[in-house]
């Protein structure tokens, strides 16, 4: 019998779901997606390099549109949102976002994919223009069209997007002040490695970046468009625009509303088969908690990589054969201008809440070899439990290639390697690519040698 399957939510794990769905040969069904935008599939992702002008059309952020997912057979209804999930009748209440007529919709699997949403703090004065979020392709036009109008900005927030917006501002001659309430951006990095990035940050914007830490903004000012900043420790900066990147929260109040269990941060909580706590009801994305391999733990770690591996999982389930989702590193890559800036498991802090025995090297060295006209300098920072000697995370930026090593220690978590079979990694070597020992290896062999002392 012909299943019917019911997404909500048209970001990324959505359609994922529905592609996935739509390739699979053997399950006979029909598929609608109810998303309360005008655009469906698109990588919020690129947004910041749109922005910067690397891209030079927002049209190109578009994976797939919805008359591709309709020639396929999939059903995609625009500004239509889902008011309400009532699991025992296995239907929803759908609200046309226009015309606010509403209209029942039942279904056989329903899949939520509501992503999430970017948080706003109660800031005076916050509803100025010329103050933005970024989150959508339309956040991104906007804020585009401003910055090549502006010639100073605010940023709030010192996370990866705040970085990202960072690079598109100072690669158009804006001069932007970057405010991070906690003692250091990118907090997900241990405090020595956020202090030396943002160092490196500061000398490479030359004088047009400035960026404060453990400040807030506690009113904005203006005559209908912002044109002050006032901060908690009494600064007051000028600026054409403001962008607030304070983070983001996972969109859950429907689920929560429906009865489903709700985990860290109010994510909705699934096993690795992206069930959630009710009967036919699966759930992918920002919107769900992760389980970290690493401290074997639950977490929120919204990440566009994990939406779309977790959307092929849930479509594999949904179509009644088995897949599972084992769970999350938090492998995660950012960079400002010629710096990358890559991280995966366990930083040092984290571990240590977390009970292990750690140890610690951090290491500064060429990517390639010296001689090479284009080598570049990368910190790396490896962590290890003392005892069991496996590696829990690594941490590193620069000039040079760090993602890439940051990838093959987020191989060998998983591989569950020791520190002894780490370094007989039989990594490749060139000139034009890595130096005789590895950065990585060396920043290995330093921990070997303290395991001993």
């Amino acid at each position: 019998m012909k299943q019917k399957v019911v997404i909500i939510g048209g970001g990324a794990a959505g359609p994922k779901i529905a592609a996935k769905l739509l390739r699979t040969k053997d399950f006979d069904c029909t598929i609608d997606l109810y998303t309360d935008e005008n655009i469906i599939s698109y990588s919020a992702c690129g947004l910041p390099y749109y922005i910067e002008g690397i891209i030079p059309d927002s049209e190109k952020l578009i994976v797939r549109r919805p008359q591709q997912f309709e020639e396929q057979g999939a059903n995609i209804h625009l500004n239509q949102k889902c008011i309400k999930i009532i699991p025992d009748e296995h239907r929803i209440i759908v609200q046309d976002t226009k015309t606010k007529e509403t209209k029942e919709v039942q279904y056989d699997k329903l899949a939520i994919t509501t992503g999430a949403r970017p948080i706003i703090p109660s800031i005076e004065n916050i509803e100025l223009k010329n103050i933005f979020t970024v989150r959508t392709i339309q956040d991104g036009i906007n804020i585009r069209k401003q910055m090549l109008n502006s010639k100073k900005a605010v940023i709030l927030g010192g996370g990866y997007i705040g970085i990202e917006l960072l690079e598109a501002f100072y690669s158009n001659n804006v001069h932007t002040v970057m405010i991070e309430r906690q003692n250091n951006i990118l907090s997900i990095f241990d405090p020595e490695i956020s202090s030396m990035i943002a160092q490196q940050i500061t000398d490479m914007g030359e004088g047009r970046i400035e960026i404060i830490t453990a400040d807030a903004i506690t009113a904005f000012e203006g005559n209908e468009k912002v044109e002050r900043v006032i901060t908690k420790n009494g600064r007051v900066i000028e600026t054409d625009m403001v962008v607030v990147a304070a983070g983001i929260r996972p969109n859950t109040e429907i689920a929560a509303d429906a009865g489903i269990e709700l985990g860290v941060s109010n994510a909705i909580r699934i096993n690795n088969r992206m069930q959630t706590s009710k009967k036919d009801i699966y759930a992918a994305g920002d919107c769900t908690e992760n389980f970290h391999l690493v401290s074997r733990n639950y977490t929120w770690i919204p990440l566009g990589s994990t939406a779309n591996k977790q959307g092929r999982c849930a479509a594999i389930n949904i179509s009644g054969k088995y897949d599972a989702f084992p769970g999350v590193l938090g492998s995660a890559v950012t960079r400002f201008s010629k710096l990358s800036i890559s991280l995966t498991g366990l930083s040092e802090t984290e571990a240590k809440k977390f009970g292990f025995d750690v140890i610690t090297s951090t290491m500064t060295k060429k990517d390639k070899a010296g001689y090479m006209p284009n080598a570049e300098d990368i910190t790396l920072k490896l962590v290890v439990d003392r005892r069991l000697k496996k590696i829990l995370g690594a941490q590193a930026f620069g000039g040079g290639d760090a993602d890439k090593r940051v990838n093959t220690v987020a191989s060998a978590i998983l591989a569950q390697q020791t520190l002894d079979e780490f370094l007989h990694l039989d990594m490749t070597y060139a000139p034009p690519f890595s130096t005789a020992v590895d950065p990585l290896l060396s920043a290995a062999l330093i921990i070997n040698n303290k395991m001993y002392m």
